[in-house]
């Protein structure tokens, strides 16, 4: 295949992908105007949104790019089937995705603690975090394998899928997820 049907190829798979992905990039910040309200009942919490969502997007871009190179490879096929070497990534994703969740609330309540500023109690953050950690790890598992299995049965490099897919759902359900917690929250405080 020449350079240019090389360039082009990834081009034509990633356009509807990103459009896609801005689309959720909109909603997500849509959903974050709508917590404005919340984010003076819980201070801290704009601290940890943007740490929150990084997280998503390293966490669960690592497991898509282990499946995208499984499929590659041959390692992993594409359909939903006990498959060790797919459990073994998604368990530790979903396990590195709650943990981390946790570790941003703690961290989010200590370094606004030194610095002084003002702070919601660790036990909200902390629930805040493992909430919506807890479902959007979920989602993003479940949403990223049937993307990229879907993707690849159908022609397309997941290599090319992965990056968007992740980011989209991850802002998209991680926004949704933290404004449901909070909601949560408030109920069982």
């Amino acid at each position: 295949m020449s350079v240019r049907r090389d360039f082009w190829s990834i081009y034509r798979e990633a356009i509807p992908v990103l459009l896609v992905a801005l689309g959720g990039g909109l909603f997500a910040g849509l959903v974050l105007e709508g917590m404005i309200e919340s984010v003076e009942r819980f201070p801290g919490l704009l601290v940890m949104i943007p740490v929150f969502l990084a997280t998503r997007g390293n966490v669960y871009g690592a497991l898509g790019g282990r499946i995208a190179s499984g499929l590659h490879q041959g390692l992993i096929e594409p359909r939903f089937r006990w498959d060790d070497r797919l459990v073994n990534a998604v368990l530790a994703s979903f396990v590195n995705g709650i943990g981390i969740s946790i570790v941003i609330g703690v961290v989010t309540w200590l370094a606004l603690l030194i610095l002084g500023w003002e702070v919601a109690a660790l036990y909200e953050l902390v629930a805040i975090m493992l909430v919506a950690g807890a479902l959007t790890s979920v989602v993003l598992i479940f949403g990223l394998l049937t993307l990229i299995f879907a993707g690849y049965t159908y022609g397309y490099d997941p290599d090319n899928l992965v990056g968007p897919i992740v980011t989209t759902l991850g802002d998209i359900f991680g926004m949704v997820f933290m404004l449901f917690a909070i909601g949560f929250v408030e109920v069982i405080v």
